[in-house]
């Protein structure tokens, strides 16, 4: 295991990934980071709320991605596993539960 620290935010999270995973774990992180910089959100001021909204949109898009058509799907450059897909969703949901404390 190997700890690193993602800043989304503008806050610190500390989280511990699969050794080999840190630059893929960190880059989650950025897509957060930025997905919270595109609803102008508020450094520092609910937090947690921010960061549900950020989910919400991240997990909007995952939904899209799911249940596009088969011809769409063709057409467009493949995305993440669904694996892959539930593994973030994990990491929102732990870092959601130890926000909420």
């Amino acid at each position: 295991m190997s700890n690193l620290t993602l800043r989304i935010g503008g806050r610190d999270y500390s989280v511990a990934c699969a050794e080999g995973e840190e630059s893929h774990v960190t880059g989650l992180g950025q897509v957060i980071d930025e997905k919270l910089l595109q609803l102008g959100a508020s450094t520092g001021q609910n937090e947690t709320r921010n960061l549900l909204f950020a989910a919400l949109l991240l997990a909007d898009e995952v939904h899209e991605l799911k249940h596009r058509s088969p011809c769409a799907a063709a057409a467009a450059p493949s995305g993440p596993s669904p694996d892959a897909l539930e593994a973030i969703a994990a990491r929102l949901e732990n870092i959601a539960t130890h926000l909420e404390g």
